[in-house]
């Protein structure tokens, strides 16, 4: 599966509270059910007007399809490429070696 990182634009949503982000969590739950399980959902960071999910899909039109069957807006999507971190560094090192 392709990852993704979705930017959805939802004013105020840092400021929902524990009782709120369960129940959008439970919306989105419900559709992803619908579409499992060529989608599913990583973990979201939100920010106050917005969230960026990180979701595996086979394509981006099912990250499209879960925005429209749960009501929360895909603003923009972003197919991940590749990952680096702190111990990128070290890949080529690594890759010498062996």
């Amino acid at each position: 599966m392709k990852k993704f990182v979705i930017e959805r634009r939802i004013d105020g949503v840092g400021r929902l509270n524990d009782r709120e982000l369960s129940g959008a969590a439970q919306t989105s739950n419900r559709a992803l059910a619908q579409l499992a399980p060529k989608v599913q959902w990583v973990h979201s960071y939100v920010t106050a007007d917005r969230t960026f999910c990180i979701y595996l899909a086979e394509e981006e039109s099912l990250v499209h399809e879960h925005a429209r069957l749960s009501g929360f807006p895909a603003t923009r999507v972003f197919e991940v490429l590749t990952m680096i971190d702190p111990t990128t560094e070290r890949r080529d090192q690594l890759a010498q070696v062996a």
